[in-house]
């Protein structure tokens, strides 16, 4: 998918209603890692939910049924009683976006950082955990080696916690002769210990292979 199809099928937002069928969402999560604008798209939007979530758990003035029954059509939505929570969220919304996400996620996006990162073995190339620290809340990056086998199209990483509950997975491309992929994991309020990547295989038929698992040491630097 290109950035001219990801336009044409909106899928930032088909992708957060949860819209797209599973090719188009294999084809928009391998199109976010080099397109910029559509990632930054998808983080606003996200943001928007997020927000919009926030602002509706406000309370808001009852309004009983007979007052209801006696409002018609859309002119109901000028009453009081829901105008001025239909209007306190379009404010907070559109000042939030304004005043605070979209200048913050323009910078972060201009301004270079420099990630954790630590290189993890899948399968046969075994090795000795290693260890990454990272300050609370920041994201990381992961170098995921895995034997490289003809016969997968993606692959997919589900990273487990030190409980042992899944808490991060991504599908990317499984490129011909390519071995190794830089994975970046999002920032997250993490616990320190133990974190298990497993990697599977996905083959054009949509049939996947456990292809073995690997772990690291996580600590939050104080």
């Amino acid at each position: 998918m290109d950035h001219k199809d990801a336009v044409r099928l909106k899928a930032t937002e088909r992708y957060l209603l949860n819209e797209l069928d599973p090719d188009q969402l294999d084809q928009f999560e391998e199109h976010l890692f080099d397109c910029q604008e559509c990632a930054l798209d998808l983080r606003t939007g996200a943001m928007f939910v997020e927000q919009s979530k926030n602002v509706l758990a406000e309370p808001v003035h009852a309004i009983s049924s007979e007052q209801v029954r006696k409002s018609t059509g859309w002119f109901a939505w000028l009453r009081p009683a829901f105008a001025a929570p239909v209007m306190a969220l379009l404010l907070a919304v559109v000042g939030y976006q304004n005043l605070v996400s979209i200048p913050h996620i323009q910078q972060a996006a201009t301004r270079p950082e420099v990630l954790p990162w630590i290189s993890v073995n899948i399968g046969t190339y075994g090795g000795d955990n290693p260890e990454i620290v990272m300050a609370p809340g920041k994201g990381f990056l992961l170098f995921i080696r895995i034997p490289p086998d003809g016969n997968y199209v993606r692959h997919k990483a589900d990273l487990y916690n030190p409980v042992g509950k899944l808490e991060w997975s991504i599908t990317f491309p499984a490129t011909a002769g390519q071995d190794q992929w830089p994975i970046p994991v999002p920032g997250s309020n993490r616990q320190a210990g133990t974190y298990t990547l497993k990697v599977s295989g996905i083959t054009a038929a949509g049939e996947s292979k456990d292809l073995g698992r690997t772990s690291f040491d996580l600590k939050i630097q104080q």
